[in-house]
């Protein structure tokens, strides 16, 4: 059974350049290589035996850490630092009868977790907005013994807990003995989110799970045959921040099982396939060259993924770089940690900016090119440098310029271009 569900707009959503930029900092781990407040620390840490004089057994390892500089002084990063990056929710029902969750779906994680009623209680307690899945109420919940799971991020964030199986209901398909997994621990920046926790879409190598990683929803659809085999897919429709005043862009969903050939009619074009390589657990891809106002910046070798768990886009220096150098006034601003450009520049003096999705190039909706209110007067560019991370993030910012075709069977990625609606300004609102 192919299915769609719709994404909601998360209310509780406020944009923020620095803030997500931050969070794909934390998530990816990547050492920025243009200045601003966050680093990457680097120490050492010793394992076994404490030293004395001398190092005593166990073992040193290099450890890195998320850090913000103030001043002299370098410490911890605030949990109000760190935007949740949940632009969209998808409702999801779990367990027997469902309970309904607002889940982030994210083509960059594999894990599928909640919030549950194993977190403490001071937790639970002011969980506002938040619906906290309780197993005891499922008849088809059944524990697994000896599972748990974490994920952790380079700034001590971290959520964990136990696992279990039980039915997940995504968009009417019914996926059975699904492994879900329990938030028991959960730290300030995890809690800061509104959403009820995440549907991971990546490659179920990379799921946290212990001893083993168990499968993925989509994983499971193949393996349970709730989609046909001859669409062994799932299928992204983001749509932008104008989407409520301009109709033509239409709602924002996920397929499963199917591809939304109304979509890929509008375009007026074919749907464009790129093998993927998903040794990583990501949906990565060859994207060796760019254009900006149609001078082609090659770029050989270059690998990009697509993340809808990522709000920026980010690249190489070399190219971002370029993009703003297009824009007049722009420049890169060390508070906002980003490039930056006045908020008042019409449409037309904005260049337009492509990235190669295999063999050919995608357009970014310059809508798009401005993320978010900086300083006053400015707006924060949606595509920003993605450090010394050895391939390009293409999150939101560029998957809201296609149709995307996420073919696990045929490990490939599609896209079709969307037509861009009339604009006469490039600044985005400040809040969503």
């Amino acid at each position: 059974m192919a299915t769609r569900i719709k994404l909601i707009a998360n209310p509780n959503y406020r944009r923020s350049g620095t803030k997500s930029y931050v969070h794909a900092l934390r998530k990816w781990g990547f050492a920025p290589t243009l200045e601003g407040p966050y680093i990457i620390a680097s120490r050492i840490q010793q394992t076994g035996r404490q030293f004395t004089d001398k190092p005593v057994g166990g073992r040193a390892r290099i450890v890195h850490k998320l850090q913000k500089k103030t001043g002299d002084q370098t410490g911890d990063v605030p949990a109000e630092d760190v935007q949740n990056d949940s632009e969209y929710l998808a409702e999801v029902g779990i367990g027997t009868p469902a309970q309904t969750l607002k889940l982030d779906f994210d083509t960059g994680s594999a894990d599928l977790w909640v919030w549950s009623t194993e977190l403490p209680s001071n937790i639970t307690a002011q969980a506002k907005g938040h619906t906290i899945f309780d197993p005891s109420k499922s008849s088809t919940w059944k524990a697994s013994q000896g599972e748990t799971w974490q994920i952790s991020y380079g700034d001590s964030s971290s959520a964990s807990g136990s696992v279990g199986t039980d039915n997940v209901n995504i968009g009417g398909v019914v996926v059975k003995n699904q492994a879900v997994e329990l938030a028991k621990q959960i730290s300030s920046q995890f809690q800061q989110g509104s959403g009820d926790g995440l549907l991971g879409l990546a490659w179920g190598n990379i799921n946290t799970v212990k001893p083993s990683p168990v499968k993925t929803p989509v994983e499971n659809m193949i393996a349970q045959d709730d989609i046909p085999k001859s669409a062994e897919l799932f299928t992204a429709n983001l749509g932008s921040w104008r989407d409520k005043n301009d109709p033509d862009k239409g709602e924002s969903f996920y397929t499963f099982g199917y591809i939304d050939q109304d979509v890929v009619k509008q375009s007026g074009q074919e749907i464009s396939y790129t093998p993927i390589d998903n040794s990583q657990g990501f949906w990565q891809f060859d994207s060796t060259s760019a254009t900006v106002n149609g001078k082609t910046i090659t770029r050989s070798g270059n690998k990009a993924i697509a993340d809808t768990g990522t709000t920026l886009a980010l690249v190489d220096d070399n190219t971002a770089k370029a993009i703003y150098d297009a824009i007049p006034g722009a420049s890169y601003d060390q508070d906002s940690q980003g490039y930056i450009y006045p908020s008042n520049t019409p449409a037309d003096k904005l260049p337009t900016v492509t990235f190669a999705v295999g063999d050919k190039q995608f357009t970014v909706q310059k809508e798009d090119l401005g993320f978010a209110e900086a300083k006053t007067g400015y707006v924060y560019g949606g595509i920003q440098s993605r450090g010394d991370n050895p391939f390009d993030i293409l999150g939101d910012t560029f998957l809201k310029s296609i149709y995307a075709i996420f073919d696990v069977g045929n490990k490939r990625f599609g896209a079709v271009q969307r037509t861009e609606p009339s604009q006469n300004t490039s600044a985005p609102p400040s809040q969503q």
